[in-house]
């Protein structure tokens, strides 16, 4: 079992060509999650209307290790969906993951929940080691991610995000599961790694997560500095401050609100983007 630690400056244009030695003993890697590991807002250059991410680029990053190892590529399928929670991403995906017979699975979730003010941490926690479980009952290695800390206004959630991480560590040790340390991450400390919403990365976090889990499991990263911070900002004026703050409760934190009253996702609708498992990257 192996932590996330530290960070890089990674290209925001996608993985890095120039592939080091580490062995990749996986052939197939499953992607299970929501938004973060649907990739928002990552978009594909010659897509933008299909979402990249720290998993995509995970993927391709092990592919490229197996190729300059003589290896076929990695095949691969990323079933995550925008907004969904602990609980639906487990009923709606496992099984299809399961059926895939991968031997590498991502199963990262949680946030969703813990934003609710009802969340029961100890029973997302208890749902998502079920999960673990029954992927490691197959014999695929399984990566599982810590939640965030997060700053600012949503401060509030690092009590309940510290008692959700302490789980996960403990599932992990319980079975043998590896653990990507979002939380431990220093660079994410960083504003501007974060999308004008707040609570999705830029593509350069996804690229600098791609890097954490490539340590999480093991491997050497592509980007040494993956979790190295970024240069100080220049001081924010109040006056420009409190624009950014007015602006993202009006276009983010409304919409938000408003689906939660109405009962509704950003996800109703959404199917996965890559839902069965291929050559990666694509064609």
């Amino acid at each position: 079992m192996n932590a996330v630690s530290a960070s890089t400056t990674p290209d925001p244009e996608g993985p890095s060509t120039d592939v080091p030695t580490s062995p990749v003993r996986w052939a197939r890697y499953v992607a299970m999650g929501d938004s973060f590991t649907e990739g928002l807002w990552d978009p594909y250059p010659d897509a933008p209307d299909v979402q990249r991410g720290w998993a995509d680029n995970l993927a391709a990053l092990l592919s490229a290790r197996r190729i300059a190892a003589g290896e076929a590529p990695l095949e691969y399928a990323n079933l995550a969906i925008r907004g969904r929670k602990l609980r639906p991403i487990v009923a709606e995906q496992l099984d299809i993951t399961v059926d895939a017979r991968p031997d590498l699975v991502s199963l990262v979730g949680g946030g969703n929940d813990i934003l609710r003010p009802a969340a029961d941490v100890d029973a997302i926690s208890a749902a998502l080691e079920d999960a673990v479980v029954a992927l490691r009952a197959t014999g695929a290695d399984v990566l599982m991610g810590t939640g965030f800390k997060a700053g600012g206004s949503l401060s509030w959630t690092n009590g309940r995000v510290g008692v959700f991480n302490a789980n996960v560590w403990s599932i992990a040790r319980r079975h043998g599961a590896h653990v990507l340390d979002l939380w431990g991450m220093r660079a994410l400390g960083d504003l501007r790694l974060w999308s004008a919403d707040r609570i999705h990365l830029t593509p350069e976090g996804h690229q600098r997560v791609a890097n954490a889990a490539l340590v999480a499991l093991g491997l050497e990263p592509e980007d040494a500095a993956y979790d190295t911070p970024l240069d100080a900002a220049p001081p924010v004026a109040f006056r420009d401050s409190a624009r950014a703050n007015a602006a993202w409760m009006r276009e983010h934190v409304g919409p938000w609100v408003k689906r939660r009253l109405t009962g509704t996702s950003s996800g109703d609708g959404r199917s996965a983007k890559w839902p069965t498992p291929q050559s990666w990257p694509r064609a």
